[in-house]
């Protein structure tokens, strides 16, 4: 079994078609059938049925999948850590960021990282929920940012910051006679929410808390973007939420930003890693300086 075999399996697992997978391969479909057979001959297991439906992965074949993309991640990584050895740099950091968990502590985390060694490149990516914990079960990701620890078997999720949410009203809001607002009272009025599909964990830790009080919250839009969020909030369609660290990054006319009157209102930002896997990057220093961002506050 060689690179040559594994590639062809690969792009037939994904084609789930001779011909077409031949073209990609750039070869003729007989060298193609060969190299499966000698594949399925060697490992004493068959990968695909195949019959006039057309082809489809066995079990076996699913679970082998898995596998060998870990083993092209790997070469994957293995190839960038070399060009970057060579380059000057001592290895790479992936960290994925789900959820909009975009925060002003990660630029203070990532300036720390410059700082101190600069031989490791940090590379963020930002990415849904479920591409977040794939890639991290897959080893695309080292770590994972987001606001939710409901995660997979295998993935731990440590707690990194705890932070009020707030609520934002428009301009001339009758609650803003309010220093801080009761939950109770925010219900009565529309609410302009996250998209659960793009940030899944977001919106799940939000709901928790806006259903906690029993009372069904009337939404006028679920929004792809924070600046969507404020714009319709200005405009007077509802009222929104954000966590008071974000609050500091967005100045926003005829909005206005109240303090929740519940101290159970908090938002957790979660470092996601896989456990047990042992790691070629000094994460415990990288985990350290996040969770330092919190105590500096």
């Amino acid at each position: 079994m060689d690179i040559r075999h594994l590639r062809c399996f690969a792009t037939l697992a994904e084609e789930l078609h001779f011909g077409r997978a031949a073209e990609r391969l750039h070869i003729e479909q007989s060298p193609l059938s060969r190299t499966i057979k000698e594949l399925e001959e060697e490992l004493g297991a068959q990968l695909f049925d195949r019959d006039r439906r057309g082809t489809r992965l066995t079990r076996a074949g699913d679970v082998f999948l898995q596998d060998v993309r870990r083993v092209f991640v790997t070469m994957k990584q293995a190839c960038e850590n070399a060009r970057a050895v060579y380059a000057g740099t001592r290895g790479i950091l992936r960290v994925a960021i789900s959820d909009g968990a975009i925060d002003p502590r990660l630029s203070s985390f990532l300036a720390c990282c410059r700082e101190d060694e600069p031989e490791i490149e940090v590379r963020m990516t930002e990415t849904s929920s479920a591409e977040q914990l794939r890639g991290l079960r897959s080893g695309d990701f080292d770590i994972g940012i987001a606001y939710t620890d409901e995660v997979n078997d295998g993935v731990i999720a440590e707690p990194l910051w705890r932070d009020p949410i707030m609520s934002i009203l428009p301009a001339r809001h009758p609650l803003l006679v309010h220093k801080e607002v009761a939950l109770d009272e925010l219900l009565r009025f529309p609410l302009v929410l996250c998209n659960p599909q793009i940030c899944e964990g977001y919106h799940r830790a939000l709901s928790r808390i806006l259903w906690s009080l029993g009372r069904e919250p009337v939404v006028v839009d679920h929004v792809s973007s924070t600046e969507l969020m404020l714009a319709l909030v200005a405009a007077g369609y509802g009222v929104g939420f954000m966590s008071l660290p974000r609050t500091k990054i967005y100045r926003y006319p005829n909005v206005v930003v109240r303090p929740l009157a519940s101290g159970d209102a908090l938002l957790t930002t979660y470092l996601l890693r896989m456990e047990g896997r042992v790691s070629s990057f000094p994460l415990d220093r990288f985990t350290h300086r996040l969770c330092a961002q919190n105590e500096e506050k």
